[in-house]
């Protein structure tokens, strides 16, 4: 009887030592799925976000190129006051496209569960 009383209690006692241990590989492997999960969803949505990204610069240049030739067209004599302020309209919608990008890639390479 006493030698059950003590493995009992010797078991309780390990169990008790070892539950902490079991609860932070616990942790650890939830952390392991969720960045996964978290890698996982930036890698189908990166793509996405970039071409639609791309795409809608794309519609947006080309509607600011066919407005600045057919006012070149309309009037010649203001041709380089147009071709300004269209080249700094393209340029300020490729930064978009361009912010999208460095979102993306900050997305990509940082690690949230750095931070936790």
């Amino acid at each position: 009887m006493k030698k059950i009383i003590f493995f009992l209690a010797l078991t309780m006692l390990l169990i008790s030592i070892a539950a902490p241990f079991a609860s932070a590989a616990a942790e650890e492997a939830a952390k392991a799925a969720g960045k996964l999960d978290y890698f996982k969803a930036i890698g189908v949505v990166a793509p996405i976000v970039i071409a639609l990204a791309a795409i809608g610069g794309a519609i947006s240049q080309s509607h600011a190129v066919r407005g600045a030739v057919e006012g070149i067209a309309r009037n010649p004599g203001a041709s380089g006051k147009i071709t300004v302020a269209m080249i700094l309209g393209l340029a300020l919608i490729e930064s978009l496209v361009i912010y999208t990008l460095v979102v993306v890639l900050i997305l990509l390479f940082m690690d949230p569960f750095k931070m936790l």
